[in-house]
């Protein structure tokens, strides 16, 4: 049986994205998006409900994500799930689920201090 692992997001940031190196020294960014929908109740009323999604690059395209987003601003990211698990202080197994982030794109319309690019920036 084949299977298929595509994600494909449009949130914002939910605070500054987490510059690190890998000892390779390849350039790690974690960030976090949110993404909000509305709906309306049976009882007639409008709900929201916001999903929170962890998410991993790495390489010059991490540097890029670094460099010229922060907190509150919109994201478009494609990638697929990813799963990692480890063992808390207290001995007892932890885990969540991540997109790894193969491709992404800037979506205008909020602006901070960090600038859109001017160049290409994967050449």
């Amino acid at each position: 049986m084949s299977s298929y692992n595509k994600v494909i997001m449009l949130g914002n940031l939910t605070q500054d994205p987490q510059l690190s190196y890998l000892p390779s020294q390849t350039a790690v960014v974690e960030i976090n998006l949110a993404s909000n929908r509305r709906f309306k109740k049976t009882d007639g009323s409008q709900g929201e409900e916001v999903c929170f999604v962890n998410c991993k690059i790495f390489g010059k395209r991490a540097e890029v994500i670094n460099k010229y987003l922060n907190k509150g601003q919109p994201l478009l990211v494609e990638g697929r799930l990813g799963f990692d698990t480890w063992e808390a202080k207290d001995g007892s197994k932890r885990s969540k689920h991540y997109i790894m982030i193969e491709s992404f794109e800037f979506i205008s319309g909020q602006t901070d201090s960090k600038p859109e690019p001017e160049e290409d920036p994967f050449a």
